[in-house]
């Protein structure tokens, strides 16, 4: 963060030397932390690198430098430092807990030094990231005095005229508060004692942030700050006495001074949730005024201290109890000798079984290991999960299952023709994910088996057969299925061709017929052979030439709607079952599988006549969504006499526009014309026929 201000390399070499005097006074570090902080100039300036350090300093010292090194790639990625799950990452890329004590120590150093800066927006951005990042992690490790300085120096810099207010408030009743937390101390001293009750006291003021941050939860000014004043009692007995002699030392406290009952908060009947127990009231003391009492045991005390049930975690930092446990034995180490040694080998493992990615933005999210590029799509919205085909991580594209690292910056990339697969249930990992497929899969079968539904029923309408569900049931059963939903599953899927599901029908349909009058079977012996019959036999299949007339008169076929020829499309006839002929472009998109199965029904045709009928066709129009397109489209439609509009439907999204247009048209000619002048309009890009 000290690169958002322009130090120059002695001042650098400046600021890790006052550095390492924090570390080792406020924080009792020693050895290869010093040794690190003081070569942190020098990895910056590019006159050694971390290998050349590990060679001449060792490997404890290049991996601080290290740690260091991949937490200031973590800010380059312009992360929400406000995200609890920063945080963690932070703790997680560490690797060595000695980085964290050292950014703590060089962010207390660099808030005392940009005090006269004239980068008002880096102070800014510096400060709110002590308040919200770094005074929480001291306060867990203990570090008291540091916490207190990087709350006071945030509010300083971010809140100029409340900070300075307060201070001048507090430098003015300095003297007369010192005296009056003695003389309060004093006579409760002396009567808890007399009590019989071992105990120590001690008193203190609250911070100028503490102070501020009361004035505006209680929206009253400096004078009208309750517990301006805090008085610990802290009591020495056994844990069976712990409850009688924290109420018996309340009681003597109540008996001297007034006290407050909506100011009285009882952890010791009931502890939080994170173990904290104390017992908090405010009374009014000498001169009227308003002072805060904790009455507490040492085991309660040790607890509170530690971190594990955290004083700060009730002021609004959340944590999260291996985080606490991990801390509070990080500070144990720190305050024993005999630790120190066993803190220059500590590396941190306590998130071994979390990730934590970027998004683009910088937001931070936490995962469990083993999370895919697929979780983290279903994180962000079903929608994007249900279409997600893959991702980019760092700028690298990656597939869906590539699994995720802490630190990755993760963009989903999608498509709209992707849907989800029963497959993906098999790699994601993440609970969420799992359900949100597994109800996509489900509307998608749904709507699926609706789609092929529908569409088997207007196969049976194009080829007039009417369909009856008695025998369509059969049919079902026949192909061997046990359930519907499996039978219109796999059309859907394109598993089944609906013309041999047709021709199932049909063979079940004849096979149902009654037998009657000249159908009844006759003998052998009865039989004539019929000379001409043979005769025909011997002719060439398929030679003749079905010739159409131009005003559909005469001739028992129909235009296909699959494809709807004109008159001058090059076409060909198809017998169907039942007798009468269907006429198809030999460019429908049916022709190729009706010669493979039906060969023996393909008829050849042709256009005969100059008569006067006029054909439906539906042309395709994309272009840009220009303002007048649609006027443009029809003025055209419009101008040519021998042109019918039947119908137009346009549909825009994201800038462009996609629509059909339904056209009585003479001949594929005149259809060729009319395609030319669309594509001619300005912002069309595309037309075709459907």
């Amino acid at each position: 963060m000290a690169e958002k201000f322009a130090f120059t390399y002695e001042e650098k070499k400046k600021m890790a030397s006052q550095t390492a005097e924090i570390l080792t006074e406020e924080i009792g570090l020693k050895g290869d932390a010093i040794d690190a902080v003081m070569l942190i100039p020098e990895i910056d300036a590019g006159k050694v690198t971390i290998k050349e350090v590990e060679h001449t300093h060792g490997e404890s010292v290049a991996r601080i430098l290290h740690g260091l090194g991949r937490i200031q790639q973590l800010y380059e990625k312009n992360p929400v430092i406000e995200s609890e799950n920063f945080r963690n990452l932070l703790l997680s890329f560490a690797e060595d807990m000695r980085v964290i004590l050292i950014m703590i120590a060089d962010r207390v150093n660099l808030m005392r030094s940009i005090r006269d800066t004239e980068n008002e927006e880096a102070r800014q951005e510096v400060s709110q990231e002590a308040a919200y990042l770094y005074a929480p992690l001291a306060h867990k490790l203990g570090l008291y005095n540091l916490k207190r300085e990087l709350e006071d120096l945030s509010l300083k810099y971010m809140e100029h005229d409340a900070y300075y207010h307060i201070r001048e408030k507090l430098s003015a009743t300095k003297a007369a508060r010192d005296a009056y937390i003695d003389r309060f101390i004093k006579p409760v001293e002396e009567k808890v004692k007399a009590a019989g009750i071992n105990c120590h006291i001690k008193g203190r003021t609250k911070s100028i942030h503490s102070i501020w941050q009361k004035m505006k939860k209680q929206k009253c000014p400096f004078e009208g700050v309750y517990d301006l004043f805090a008085i610990r009692i802290i009591i020495d007995c056994p844990e069976a006495l712990e409850k009688m002699q924290c109420w018996q030392a309340y009681s003597i406290i109540t008996d001297m001074y007034q006290p407050n009952p909506k100011r009285l908060r009882d952890w010791l009947s009931v502890p939080k949730s994170n173990g904290y127990e104390s017992l908090h009231i405010t009374v009014l003391g000498p001169e009227q005024k308003w002072v805060e009492v904790q009455i507490r045991t040492e085991r309660m005390d040790e607890i509170a201290e530690r971190g594990v049930a955290a004083h700060w975690r009730y002021k609004g930092v959340k944590g999260e109890t291996g985080l606490d446990e991990w801390l509070t034995n990080i500070r144990s180490m720190l305050e024993h000798s005999e630790g120190m040694e066993a803190m220059d080998q500590f590396k941190m493992d306590l998130y071994e079984d979390e990730v934590f990615v970027f998004t683009p933005r910088g937001d931070l999210f936490k995962f469990p290991v083993g999370a895919t590029v697929l979780d983290f799509a279903y994180h962000i919205h079903s929608k994007i999960g249900n279409q997600c085909t893959g991702g980019r991580i760092n700028g690298r594209v990656v597939p869906i299952r590539y699994e995720l690292k802490s630190g990755d910056q993760v963009e989903i990339l999608t498509s709209t023709n992707q849907k989800p697969r029963q497959e993906w249930i098999n790699f994601v990992k993440t609970s969420r994910a799992k359900s949100k497929i597994k109800l996509a899969l489900k509307e998608t079968q749904v709507k699926d088996g609706l789609f092929a539904k529908e569409m088997l029923e207007r196969k049976f309408k194009n080829r007039k057969i009417e369909q009856d569900e008695s025998t369509m049931f059969h049919v079902i059963k026949k192909m061997g299925f046990k359930e519907v939903s499996d039978f219109y599953k796999q059309i859907a899927e394109g598993l089944i061709d609906t013309n041999a599901i047709i021709d199932k029908f049909l063979e079940l349909k004849e096979g149902e017929k009654v037998v009657i009058g000249d159908n009844i079977a006759r003998s052998a012996e009865e039989f004539v052979l019929d000379e001409s019959k043979i005769a025909g036999l011997n002719q060439p299949v398929n030679d003749d030439v079905l010739v159409i007339d131009r005003n559909l008169k005469g001739l028992d076929y129909q235009l296909a709607k699959c494809c709807s020829p004109i008159y001058g499309d090059s076409v060909f006839g198809f017998v169907t079952v039942n007798g009468g002929i269907k006429i198809h472009r030999t460019d429908c998109p049916n022709a190729p599988e009706l010669r493979r199965r039906f060969g023996y029904r393909i008829v050849k045709a042709k256009w005969s006549g100059k008569g006067s009928s006029q054909y439906g066709i539906t042309l395709r129009v994309i272009g840009n969504d220009d303002i007048g397109i649609v006027n443009n489209l029809t003025s055209i439609i419009s101008k040519d006499e021998k042109l019918i509009l039947r119908s137009i439907n346009i549909d825009s999204h994201d800038g462009l526009f996609s629509g059909t247009l339904q056209v009585m048209i003479n001949d594929n000619t005149r259809l060729e014309t009319l395609m030319k002048k669309l594509r001619t309009v300005k912002g069309v890009k595309q037309v075709d026929r459907i």
